[in-house]
């Protein structure tokens, strides 16, 4: 097996909340995209929550979250995996991103989404106990995952886990 390698993080200095996936699929990374895959919800659940229409080209949907203050990133930085399914990664090959250095860069993030339980896994085994007495304030949740393997829920129950995500935002945007 090769070893693959994530995309860099979807953010800018307003980011307040940070959804976390584990690795891009096969076609994400082919076509050099976040949940490029169709029958994944992500996209049709951030159009339900914030308007970024799967149909829209990928820079407008990535520009739509920016706005909300979401940022978008994977646990993984590298590792090696037969397939798309986070089953199939291999756990002795799992390099994690420098969280460090994105939470100090991005000091306004309240909020960690992950989506699945793999992204969460691996971030509690191999990143929380080196940045949490640093970045003390961080609030974390782990939502189900978007992926279309995921199919004890369908999107409906899905999408109403994930309006957690739209409330954290609409709670951190300043009053007028």
């Amino acid at each position: 097996m090769e070893t693959i390698y994530s995309f860099e993080p979807i953010a800018d200095a307003n980011a307040k909340a940070l959804i976390l996936g584990s690795m891009p699929s096969e076609l994400s990374l082919k076509s050099a995209q976040y949940y490029a895959y169709p029958r994944n919800s992500f996209w049709m659940i951030m159009d339900t929550l914030f308007g970024a229409n799967p149909s829209l080209p990928y820079t407008k949907r990535t520009q739509i979250l920016l706005s909300k203050s979401l940022a978008l990133w994977d646990v993984l930085k590298a590792c090696k995996r037969k397939g798309s399914l986070d089953a199939n990664i291999d756990n002795s090959s799992i390099i994690v991103n420098d969280f460090a250095s994105f939470y100090a860069q991005h000091p306004k993030l309240k909020f960690v989404f992950f989506n699945g339980t793999k992204a969460e896994s691996v971030y509690k085994k191999y990143v929380f106990s080196t940045i949490i007495s640093h970045f003390p304030t961080i609030q974390y949740m782990r939502l189900p995952s978007t992926s279309p393997a995921n199919a004890s829920l369908s999107r409906e129950e899905k999408l109403a886990k994930w309006h957690v995500v739209k409330t954290a935002v609409e709670q951190l945007q300043p009053t007028v």
